[in-house]
């Protein structure tokens, strides 16, 4: 992300940003950091993780209604948050409406089209139309940048937790069943525009 938009000095938004993982690393360098996280148990754990960061404000919203002015952040980020394809338009328009002219925002989200993890999410979410989903961003503006990734666990516990943390009882234990090791070859799609 930071070869396409580098955030140093600028304003960024963390949109659905959970636990605020990446909130520190933002912060290291970016002017501003705005964390937006709809769930107040999540928001807690964000403020606790930033307590210390002065160029970090946290505050309640949601991707569809976005509690920041028109024309706020420079770059802004939303990873396996929302933005899922079809019906995310609300929040589209809300980040074109947040992010200033020259801005960027980038969406990151499941391929499902390869790597054993999309062949896991096809399995577990059947409904999802992988094609469909690259069409909309497509149609809308917005560039495609595969990447390839690695989840690794220090042992199969860890992995098999956050498998059935992903999918339903029935799908994970087949995942599980069928996947041995502690590492998933992991594909994902790294969307964004300059608006």
């Amino acid at each position: 992300m930071s070869s396409i938009a580098p955030w140093s000095g600028r304003d960024v938004l963390d949109l659905g940003c959970g636990t605020g993982f990446h909130l520190p690393r933002f912060a290291s360098s970016a002017s501003q950091v705005y964390g937006v996280e709809p769930h107040p148990s999540l928001l807690r754990l964000a403020a606790r993780r930033t307590r210390s960061l002065a160029n970090v404000t946290l505050v309640a919203g949601t991707a569809q209604a976005v509690p920041l002015p028109d024309a706020t952040v420079d770059v802004a980020h939303a990873r396996w948050a929302y933005f899922f394809g079809p019906g995310c338009e609300p929040g589209l328009r809300e980040l074109a409406r947040v992010v200033r002219r020259g801005g960027t925002a980038f969406v990151i989200d499941n391929d499902a089209t390869r790597s054993t993890f999309g062949r896991w999410f096809r399995r577990g979410y059947p409904g999802v139309d992988p094609a469909a989903v690259e069409r909309f961003w497509a149609c809308r503006g917005w560039t495609r940048l595969p990447l390839d990734l690695e989840w690794r666990f220090d042992d199969r516990a860890d992995l098999e937790a956050v498998v059935r943390i992903e999918f339903a009882r029935e799908a994970a234990s087949s995942i599980l069943a069928e996947h041995s090791g502690t590492t998933v070859d992991y594909a994902v799609n790294l969307f964004w525009k300059t608006f």
